[in-house]
Parts: structure tokens; C-alpha cells; sequence
């Protein structure tokens, strides 16, 4: 059904006072729980208007023209943008599995943007991916890496560089419609934008390369820090792929929701993204953060019974 606008604050406070809870039962009164508040819930803006931050870097790209946009059910295209959804279901009972497929043919790479919660960069700041595809107003948007939970990790969004500390494996795509895997502590934020990086994405791990799913997957943490628990076992999940050069492949796996759908693995999330044809897939955040945004309406079932907030969303401006 379509965001309802009223509901957005509602949903942003019972977030927060559920982290706020958890903080505080799980460090106790005093220090420890005013440090654990300030460091996962309070929202530290450095950044208060990142469009006009990004203009002032110079970042331009590609403005879609919508005036000859045609939609049918499950597919848009404008100005030869095209994008189309699919749902899939395998698997029966408390082993089915319900996921969506969004297949992006980009006129050019930069079509292809992001946008930040409340237009601000910082830590902690969220909103609905909703509230922000209708801020940017995006035909298309999935949620993002979740950038503003950690403090580490380069952040290159719309050519503008916004982080430049790097910590993992990250995926760039760049303006010539290629994407890549990288290793964000072997190169520089700078670097990156002079060899035509247009955004970045540090969560991970990275689920295919060169066309085969990666190995040890199933072990990996991305981070260790208080709060952030395994992404591995059967959870819902966010993945990007590509394909070929501006052919994207988007997949939002629905979960923790017996009889409707399980979630599933980071091995067998590979395995999907590779049976698309993704010769590169990464992992993006997953759990409640899992949504998919078209034509105006939350086409997944996010597993908090709504959206979540997160911090960012990638998107195509309709």
C-alpha cells in the first residue's frame, strides 16, 4: 500500500525508543549508558544540506527525462530507463522464500543516484526509504548500506566525496556504467572520484565476483561494534548486482515471517544473485532495513511489520 506520510514520525520515534531501551538494559545506568546513546541513537549531523554540499563539489550527472515516461504494473522506463519488478517465491511452508527482482537498464550510469535521510550526512540520522524516494521523487529506491551506523568506511554519493576513511571491502560504481569491488584501505576517497567513482557502498560482503559466488561468505562479520549482532543465518537481505555495463540487478528478500517467507542465507543470497546473472553482487543492510520502493507504494513486506529507517536509499528520480 502506499507510505501514509502521518505515519512517518510514529514510526522514526518507536525506532529510537526501542534502541534507546536496548542501549540502557544492556549497559546499565551511568557512563556507559550516556556514551552507548550518544554513539547509536543521537544524530550527530555533519553535513545539514547534502544537495547543496554536492553542488558545491561539482557533482553533475545525467537528468532523466520523464516526459515520455510509460508504467505498467511491474515496469517503468523513461528516456530509456527502463525498470522491472518481479516477485518470486520458492520453497513451501516454514522453508518458503519471497523475494523481489528489480532489473535496471540505465540510460547512463549516473541515473542511478542516492539520497541521504533528511537530506543530512552524519551518524544515526534515519528515515523511511520511503519518505526519502518521495523527497527525491524517486520511481524506484531500495534501501542503502546504512552508512550512518558506523563512522568508518569511504562514502562517495553523487560524485561528492562525504567519508574518506576506508575499512572494508567496498563497491564503486563508476560514471561509465561499470562496478567493482575494492579495497577501501588501499585506495583514497580522492582516487576514486578522479577515476569516475559516482557512488559507494561499504556493508558487504561481497557476494559474487567475476561470476562466482565467493567463498567463506558464510563466516564473515562486517562489524564488531556494541549492537550490531551476525548478519549471518536466514534473515531478510538487500543485495545490488551487475549484470553488464549500466544493467543492474536489485533483490530484497523478504523473512523472519513463517509461511510467507523464512529469509535466507548470505551463501544462498549468492546463489540468487548469481543465477540472475550478476557477474558482481554485494550485500547491503539487510533485517528490517530490507525495503523496496516502486510507483509510489512499499512493494516488499519489511520484516518490523513496516519500514524501518535507515540512513540512506539508492534511487532513480521519476
Amino acid at each position: 500500500m502506499p507510505a501514509d506520510p502521518d505515519l512517518r514520525p510514529r514510526r522514526t520515534v518507536a525506532r529510537r525508543s526501542f534502541l534507546i531501551g536496548g542501549v540502557v538494559a544492556a549497559l546499565g545506568a551511568g557512563g556507559a549508558s550516556s556514551w552507548a546513546l550518544n554513539e547509536y541513537v543521537v544524530d550527530h549531523v555533519a553535513i545539514d544540506d547534502a544537495d547543496a554540499y554536492e553542488a558545491a563539489a561539482g557533482s553533475t550527472g545525467t537528468a532523466l527525462d520523464t516526459s515520455d515516461a510509460t508504467a505498467t504494473g511491474d515496469t517503468w522506463s523513461a528516456d530509456g530507463t527502463t525498470v522491472k519488478i518481479s516477485r518470486i517465491e520458492s520453497g513451501s511452508g516454514d522453508d518458503k522464500v519471497t523475494y523481489f527482482v528489480a532489473d535496471l537498464t540505465l540510460t547512463d550510469a549516473t541515473v542511478l543516484r542516492s539520497a541521504f535521510a533528511h537530506n543530512q550526512f552524519g551518524e544515526n540520522i534515519v528515515e523511511n526509504t520511503s519518505a526519502i524516494a518521495q523527497d527525491n521523487d524517486a520511481v524506484f529506491a531500495v534501501n542503502g548500506d546504512y552508512y550512518g551506523f558506523r563512522d568508518r568506511g569511504i562514502v562517495i554519493r553523487n560524485g561528492a566525496v562525504f567519508r574518506s576513511t576506508g575499512a572494508r571491502e567496498g563497491l564503486a560504481f563508476y560514471r561509465d556504467g561499470t562496478v567493482k569491488l575494492y579495497d577501501e584501505t588501499a585506495t583514497t576517497a580522492k582516487d576514486l572520484v578522479a577515476d569516475g567513482a559516482w557512488n559507494t557502498l561499504s556493508f558487504g560482503p561481497a557476494l559474487v565476483s567475476d561470476g562466482a559466488v565467493v567463498d567463506g561468505i558464510d563466516q564473515i562479520e562486517i562489524d564488531t561494534n556494541f549492537g550490531n549482532h551476525s548478519i549471518q543465518g536466514e534473515q531478510p537481505r538487500t543485495a545490488v548486482g551487475t549484470i553488464d555495463v549500466n544493467h543492474l540487478v536489485v533483490v530484497v528478500v523478504d523473512g523472519r515471517d513463517a509461511g510467507y517467507s523464512r529469509g535466507v542465507t548470505l551463501p544462498e543470497l549468492a546463489e540468487i544473485m548469481k543465477g540472475l546473472g550478476a557477474q558482481t553482487a554485494y550485500n547491503l543492510d539487510g533485517g528490517g532495513s530490507s525495503t523496496l520502493y516502486f510507483q509510489g507504494e512499499v512493494v516488499n513486506r519489511p520484516s518490523n511489520g513496516g519500514e524501518r529507517g535507515t540512513s540512506d536509499i539508492l534511487y532513480i528520480g521519476g
